[in-house]
């Protein structure tokens, strides 16, 4: 396997283990970044489930940002997560960033939850 590959399960794997010990019960918000899109899901690990999702292919968004590997398209992305899982009746999740450094992307999907009303 590729080294940068398994240096991001690595620290992948040490962050899903810090998730968990912190959730406490609560859902996860879990991320996907890929080089052309943001992908976004609540997860309810103790049933194995997906609660809600979204990401820049959704149709909802396909209209109003402009590809989706840029900042804009990760708050649009994270206003819409917020607002799907406030649908589905959950406010308080645990934010599993994956592999990537909260920085970018990430951290603006998240700033973007936070303020649609998500609380991690």
């Amino acid at each position: 396997m590729n080294k940068s590959r398994v240096l991001m399960d690595r620290r992948r794997r040490r962050n899903r283990y810090q998730v968990r010990k912190a959730a406490d019960g609560r859902p996860r918000l879990s991320v996907f970044r890929s080089g052309k899109n943001i992908y976004v899901q609540v997860i309810e690990d103790g049933e194995g489930r997906t609660v809600a999702a979204a990401s820049t292919l959704d149709k909802d968004l396909r209209g109003t940002v402009k590809g989706g590997d840029n900042i804009a398209a990760a708050k649009a992305v994270g206003a819409l997560i917020a607002e799907r899982a406030k649908a589905a009746g959950i406010s308080q999740v645990v934010f599993d960033r994956g592999g990537y450094i909260y920085h970018g992307r990430v951290r603006a999907l998240a700033e973007a939850a936070r303020e649609g009303g998500l609380e991690f």
